[in-house]
């Protein structure tokens, strides 16, 4: 039986191994997340703006910043609205996976970080 059923958000990629491994975690303590395919499901701009809130970081911190679409943009680092009008526009830009608990948010970069959600 699942300790908690939707209290968790778990921003998740299924081709990640990072992001399987933190899942498989959260399921470990008996938690059912609420899983959104970010990448079926695009997050709005106000989502972003609320992921970060909760991460408590600058957007440019959760920015995949190996991914070939940055290579081919023309990005102004020092500007959160396009960064975050980017990660809008493509979502892989996103740093995966990311777990919500309430009003605090990790990133699963290692999976052993969202332990501070509990």
């Amino acid at each position: 039986m699942y300790r908690y059923m939707s209290s968790f958000t778990i921003f998740h990629n299924p081709r990640c191994s990072k992001s399987r491994q933190t899942l498989a975690l959260l399921e470990a303590q008996g938690i059912q997340p609420k899983i959104v395919e970010y990448l079926q499901t695009p997050l709005s701009k106000a989502e972003i703006k609320e992921l970060v809130g909760k991460l408590g970081c600058n957007p440019s911190e959760i920015l995949r910043s190996k991914e070939a679409i940055l290579q081919e943009m023309t990005l102004d680092f020092s500007d959160e609205e396009a960064i975050i009008a980017a990660m809008v526009k493509h979502p892989i830009l996103i740093e995966r996976p990311i777990v919500v608990h309430g009003d605090k948010a990790v990133v699963g970069r290692p999976p052993e970080n969202i332990k501070e959600l509990f």
